[in-house]
């Protein structure tokens, strides 16, 4: 038996509302209508899937890679390999920075910078 159930994925940073609106762009998730707070911020997706957005005084951006200012987690989002290039495009347009290629599609992933440092990828499915 589990001791816990899984609620949420929680993410630091300066402007909660900002990078909520970021990552529903990202996946077509909603904000939480409930969730109207200026220090936290949440998204719901499938299935009641949830990202929280949380206010940090004093954020500072993981460097990637670095273990100065490590990552300490990222997100990978799934992409059908046929629109990896489109969902770039998109990304970067959102704000987002790309880190590191695929190395000419040697990999099935792309590391991008969100709007306020969190590194995320793009993967080829």
């Amino acid at each position: 038996m589990a001791i816990a159930e899984f609620g949420l994925t929680a993410i630091d940073c300066p402007e909660p509302r900002v990078l909520a609106d970021f990552y529903s762009a990202v996946l077509g998730w909603e904000t939480d209508p409930e969730s109207r707070e200026h220090d936290w911020i949440e998204i719901v997706g499938p299935d009641g899937r949830r990202l929280a957005f949380q206010r940090s005084e004093g954020y500072r951006a993981p460097k990637w890679p670095s273990t100065e200012h490590a990552q300490q987690m990222h997100l990978d989002f799934d992409v059908p390999r046929e629109r990896l290039e489109e969902a770039e495009r998109a990304v970067l347009e959102l704000g987002a920075t790309l880190l590191e290629g695929d190395d000419g599609g040697q990999r099935n992933w792309r590391v991008y910078a969100d709007p306020v440092g969190h590194p995320f990828c793009l993967c080829a499915q």
